[in-house]
């Protein structure tokens, strides 16, 4: 499917890597020019250069998630420089430990809930202003089936992930009336580096590469998404409805 993103502005989390890179990369070569914002430098930078190979335009903004100033101030600084933002993808997320939950350290579980769940609310909370007036805004709150699986040893980041789908469910419970599309993503096992910490014996090869996930999502952000408050399955390229315990 052809998307035309020109004249877009979108943010990825997360960009120097994996899934956000090649999203960044993906929304870039439809005509987005894309914020890209990570820790990493280098490689926001080899992003960068890859985005301008491609034809596309990119504003690097490296900083942690976890300074949550930051954050608070990237809304203001989106509205000074383009007025506007019309896509969001909040990409970036950090695993934490393999282990049981009562064996968590308290630093461990903090963080994992900081960067995850505080630092995505603080994003939402810093550009809703901007995006909820887009004539076509689109969210993408990228999670995890592990929100869900609740699969042994997996407590604090399965925790995580199910409050950012409450947030993001909110939020587009909240936006209804408004041209905002708001949808959370489960890219399912991936070849990125947090699966490789996660699963240390598995063969990579087996994986789908995060460019695949990537094109998966891009349809997402167009003109022709019009659900919300939903899951998409990029594994099977399907969106889906939530339901209440049964």
């Amino acid at each position: 499917m052809t998307v035309d993103l020109k004249g877009r502005i979108a943010l990825v989390t997360g960009a120097s890597r994996g899934i956000g890179y090649f999203t960044a990369l993906e929304l870039a070569r439809a005509g987005a020019h894309v914020i890209a914002c990570a820790r990493t430098v280098g490689g926001l930078e080899e992003l960068d250069d890859a985005i301008q190979a491609a034809g596309g335009s990119a504003t690097l903004v490296p900083f942690d998630l976890a300074d949550m100033g930051a954050i608070d101030a990237l809304g203001g600084s989106i509205f000074e420089r383009w007025g506007k933002l019309d896509i969001l993808v909040a990409n970036a997320g950090v695993l934490g430990v393999i282990s049981p939950v009562g064996h968590v350290e308290a630093k461990v579980f903090d963080k994992v809930m900081a960067i995850n769940v505080t630092a995505t609310w603080r994003l939402i909370r810093s550009i809703d202003p901007l995006i909820t007036k887009s004539d076509q805004g689109r969210a993408l709150i990228l999670s995890s089936g592990a929100a869900h699986k609740c699969k042994p040893f997996w407590g604090p980041y399965s925790a995580s992930k199910a409050a950012v789908e409450a947030l993001a469910r909110t939020w587009a419970a909240e936006s209804q009336r408004l041209p905002l599309r708001v949808l959370s993503v489960d890219p399912g096992a991936t070849r990125t580096a947090m699966r490789a910490q996660a699963m240390p014996g598995e063969d990579p090869d087996t994986l789908p590469h995060p460019s695949e996930v990537a094109k998966a999502l891009l349809p997402l952000v167009g003109p022709d998404q019009t659900e919300t408050g939903k899951l998409f399955l990029v594994r099977e390229n399907r969106i889906v409805d939530y339901h209440m315990p049964a």
